[in-house]
């Protein structure tokens, strides 16, 4: 890896005249960074870097873009029984934000959270960064703990669910979802099953690998298991796979078995694939809370994905995966693209008129 591209080196800043702007874009990982990609017409005019886990797709990123690392933690695994693991995290987390802002000193940070990117936010804003907090599009129903946590530091707030507009008075909404209309593809009969980038979920590469031994899945299957994940034998495994590969696999592949993560399911919606998501269920200590399961059930209302928390509905679900009809789906964020266009351009409006005094 490169010097500059993490929390432990110095940053390779350039050169910024008076009047410019340096963008600090701010998000743990997954479907977070994935929505920073999607604004990339707003920053990438703009001297930026990015604060973000050390991630399959953060180390992507850190081939393109400057990058620092900040380790994982996480409110709710003191709700998992880490307590002392998550503050461990959160300290280290703090130490090394500490050392990024001082050295970066950005003047904008927009942040899709969650509570890894925490202390970033908040040192910006006391360093006088001008704070943009998106909250996640994984919120259709209720706030995140990151949301109401970081919106007291925002000068802008954006929530992508009217339903959160109650919660976030202030905020503006902006509902990127959109489907799209069927479109012809040229799969492959081959499986792909995806646990996301940040932890294992040994449960779903278990349903998968207890259909196939089965005999019920014939297609090629390949499975992203997360680092220390459960690896059946017989099955072609990856602990990690880089953001251009899984898109690679993406295109060729005619069904995706996903965690309920919003990147994740963006991903493959948008590739045309046949999707089942499998939610991580909190009562099962898989995630912290079940938002996963609001996700999933509101993507399968619209009929866009099969949801199977059995082996059995997994099976049928599968069955019935070889004759539907897929139907893509994506965000369009050029709404919200408009918007933080007008942020950035008044405040280095603001900028030039100050260093012209």
């Amino acid at each position: 890896m490169a010097a500059g591209q993490t929390a432990d080196s110095e940053p390779q800043n350039p050169t910024r005249d008076r009047a410019g702007l340096r963008v600090c874009l701010a998000a743990s990982g997954g479907g977070h960074v994935r929505q920073l990609l999607d604004l990339e017409p707003v920053w990438s005019r703009f001297d930026h870097f990015f604060v973000t886990e050390d991630t399959a797709l953060g180390r992507t990123l850190s081939e393109r873009h400057r990058t620092h690392f900040l380790p994982h933690f996480a409110w709710g695994q003191a709700k998992l029984g880490a307590p002392f693991r998550m503050l461990a995290g959160a300290a280290r987390s703090l130490a090394r934000s500490v050392g990024i802002m001082l050295r970066e000193r950005p003047d904008v940070i927009i942040s899709t959270g969650a509570g890894a990117v925490y202390f970033p936010v908040l040192l910006g804003r006391l360093l006088g960064a001008h704070v943009v907090v998106i909250e996640s599009f994984a919120r259709f129903e209720q706030p995140s703990l990151f949301g109401r946590l970081a919106s007291p530091l925002a000068h802008d707030l954006v929530v992508q669910s009217a339903k959160l507009a109650p919660y976030y008075p202030r905020a503006k909404v902006f509902d990127p979802f959109r489907v799209l209309p069927p479109a012809q593809r040229d799969k492959q009969p081959w499986l792909f099953a995806t646990v996301g980038a940040t932890l294992p979920f040994d449960r779903l590469v278990a349903t998968v690998a207890t259909a196939a031994e089965k005999g019920l899945v014939p297609e090629r299957i390949t499975v992203q298991t997360g680092i220390g994940g459960l690896k059946p034998e017989g099955l072609e495994t990856h602990e990690t796979l880089s953001f251009d590969r899984v898109q690679e696999i993406l295109g060729d592949c005619s069904i995706v078995v996903c965690h309920g993560g919003t990147g994740s399911l963006i991903t493959a919606l948008r590739q045309g694939c046949q999707v089942i998501a499998i939610p991580r269920l909190s009562r099962l200590g898989e995630h912290y809370d079940d938002h996963q399961s609001e996700i999933t059930s509101a993507f399968e209302a619209r009929g866009l994905v099969q949801v199977a928390n059995t082996q059995e509905e997994f099976e049928q679900a599968l069955e019935r995966a070889r004759t539907r009809t897929a139907t893509p789906a994506t965000t369009d964020p050029r709404e919200l693209i408009a918007f933080l266009d007008e942020v950035l351009a008044s405040l280095r409006g603001r900028a030039a008129r100050s260093a012209a005094r």
